[in-house]
């Protein structure tokens, strides 16, 4: 299936989060200026500095292209496609210096994912998919693994940063999947989780309350790689809903039965 895009748009892309990446692993032991949206939500100077180089190389490229990005980056766009951006996935690992995170770069058109782009500076792993295209990591197509069962799983989540305060912060829904599954890795980077999905390194991956600019370019990705994405109920999945829940497709039914099994996600 042809999607239609242009390969200018996918090629500007993947400059662009190499850009941004390269930038990032440069500056991993540099200092860092941190200030706190929340009390567990930071953001340092190189997010804004990585979404100012996506930004100013996307736009150029793309003047009648619309714009949403984590760090406060909201442009209405002339045309029917939006970039989706999110420059630093695993702002909390970089500010302590630990080498996991990832550059998010989608493109929706009318609210459809079309591309994503992932890239992993530290690991030198791109992630690319184009809808109907497949998806491919350093240039190898890749699939969703094969395990047919949770109890042989290998499952990724992670925790939102009201975890503190609020009573739906994941930690019922993890304690449950804990005994149930192989194990379960909690790697700071949603990207990197739905990526990880997509390749067969994780089996499933579950989250409350990511945000459009975590999801968009993984959950194509998934898709295009065989696997499935749905909220916790098995729905339709759409970007920016408070629930994520993506699979190989074989322990979906699974993960979903432990999900439904008490509240949504609060602890025990």
């Amino acid at each position: 299936m042809n999607s239609g895009l242009t390969p200018t748009l996918l090629d500007e892309a993947v400059e662009a989060a190499r850009e941004a990446g390269r930038y990032l692993r440069d500056n991993i032991e540099a200092e860092r200026e941190i200030t706190y949206k929340s009390s567990l939500d930071l953001v340092t100077n190189f997010d804004r500095g990585a979404q100012s180089l996506i930004f100013e190389r996307l736009s150029r490229a793309f003047p009648e292209h619309g714009f949403l990005g984590e760090e406060d980056l909201r442009r209405t766009g002339r045309s029917d496609f939006r970039w989706v951006i999110d420059p630093l996935d695993g702002t909390t690992n970089y500010a302590h210096g630990f080498p996991v995170f990832s550059v998010s770069i989608a493109l929706e058109q009318r609210g459809d994912v079309r591309l994503g782009v992932v890239f992993d500076p530290m690991r030198n792993e791109l992630f690319q998919a184009v809808a109907g295209e497949g998806a491919f990591l350093n240039g190898r197509r890749i699939r969703v693994s094969a395990v047919e069962d949770l109890e042989h799983s290998l499952l990724a989540t992670g925790f939102p940063y009201d975890v503190r305060n609020s009573p739906s912060n994941n930690i019922g829904h993890f304690n449950r999947f804990l005994v149930r599954t192989q194990a379960i890795r909690r790697c700071g980077s949603a990207a990197i989780d739905l990526c990880y999905v997509a390749c067969g390194r994780f089996d499933g991956f579950w989250e409350l309350k990511l945000k459009p600019w975590d999801t968009a370019a993984g959950v194509l990705m998934i898709r295009e790689a065989g696997g499935i994405v749905t909220d916790f109920s098995g729905g339709a999945y759409r970007l920016g809903d408070l629930e994520t829940l993506a699979s190989n497709g074989r322990i979906h039914a699974e993960m979903k039965r432990i999900l439904d099994s008490q509240g949504r996600g609060t602890a025990p």
